[in-house]
């Protein structure tokens, strides 16, 4: 049985999307921010790829911005395409959870 690594895999572009929503945001505080809401197996070095990808497709832009603490940092915010994207993520999320809980609760539609 895959493990929750890997079934949380295809959810967490979704949960990027949005808490990039609530404002600009930079790499590591996402991460603090996804282990605040109890993701505990990711890193840094696994959310970068994820925002490279997101930005490429155009749901996130990227402005490097002085930090106080040593070298520039990447804020991540997201676009209109973003937004559309999050809500169909929302959509799709709502309708799959409904229907894994039917099957785990043994209620038929």
């Amino acid at each position: 049985m895959a493990d929750t690594t890997q079934m949380l895999k295809g959810i967490l572009d979704g949960c990027l999307l949005a808490i990039i929503k609530d404002g600009e945001i930079y790499g590591y505080e996402l991460a603090a921010r996804l282990e605040s809401y109890g993701f505990h197996s990711f890193s840094e070095g696994t959310i970068y790829p994820l925002l490279l990808r997101m930005q490429k497709e155009g749901f996130i832009s990227a402005t490097l911005r002085k930090s106080t603490a040593g070298p520039k940092r990447k804020y991540y915010s997201l676009t209109e395409k973003g937004e559309h994207e999050l809500k169909l993520f929302i959509e799709r999320w709502e309708q799959l959870s409904f229907t894994v809980n039917n099957v785990l609760n043994k209620s038929e539609v």
